[in-house]
């Protein structure tokens, strides 16, 4: 079955990809700041960052193969592909910054 295409469906694509652009950068620098003792970090945040992501690729990936198979319209399928790495770079994000700068000297 088609789906009906809305052409702000693409226009949402590009915002998504920009927000996780965006988010994925802040992590990096988080998380390089957590590394060199600047960030709050907790020790398991090196190793979380190479394990978490195979799972939300393979999310992602899963996601936008069913929505092809639907017959969903192309930006429906990028949107179903990008949403579970959009949902863990938001958690990601969230959680880092709430963790805050290191004090130094307390």
């Amino acid at each position: 079955m088609k789906s009906h295409h809305n052409p702000f469906d693409i226009l949402f694509a590009g915002a998504q990809i920009a927000r996780i652009a965006m988010e994925a950068q802040a992590i990096i620098a988080m998380r390089m700041m957590g590394m060199m003792g600047f960030w709050a970090t907790k020790p398991q945040e090196f190793s979380q960052m190479f394990t978490e992501k195979p799972e939300v690729f393979a999310r992602g990936w899963h996601n936008g193969v069913k929505a092809a198979a639907r017959g969903a319209a192309p930006a429906k399928v990028l949107q179903a592909t990008l949403a579970p790495i959009g949902a863990k770079t938001g958690a990601n994000h969230r959680r880092l910054s709430r963790l805050g700068p290191r004090r130094i000297g307390s």
